[in-house]
């Protein structure tokens, strides 16, 4: 079988948010994305650990997606949607990430196999720190 995607091929994670440049200054200043450009207030690129994290001002349809519009969520308490950071250390990273700003909703929970935490983005976006024991 062959891959739908060419050799060279990345993948963007789109988040859409509120404000683009509160949420610009989230991810970087406390997550530690590295900004790669701006468009006009309505989009930000950043580098995150690997892949390419585009930050979008919410819409309405346009020709290509004609019947979507683009909202950041409601209700931060219903996720369809998180991106977790796998890490060697939960609770140190939660140490770090706390003391840049970040607002978790519990410190880190150990699960046997597994210790993690949750926080949330300045839109509500789930973010998951999770630590894999082997």
């Amino acid at each position: 079988m062959t891959t739908a995607f060419p050799e060279g091929a990345e993948l963007t994670h789109l988040l859409v948010v509120g404000d683009v440049d509160r949420s610009r200054d989230f991810y970087r200043d406390v997550v530690s994305a590295e900004l790669v450009r701006e468009y006009g207030g309505t989009s930000a690129v950043l580098r995150l650990c690997g892949t390419w994290l585009l930050l979008v001002a919410g819409g309405g349809p346009t020709a290509d997606k004609p019947r979507v519009t683009f909202a950041p969520p409601e209700d931060p308490d219903r996720a369809s949607h998180e991106m977790t950071f796998r890490v060697p250390d939960c609770r140190a990273a939660y140490d770090a990430l706390r003391a840049r700003g970040a607002d978790f909703l519990t410190p880190p929970v150990d699960h046997g196999m597994e210790v993690r935490c949750f926080f949330r983005d300045p839109d509500g976006h789930l973010l998951e720190l999770s630590e894999v024991r082997r």
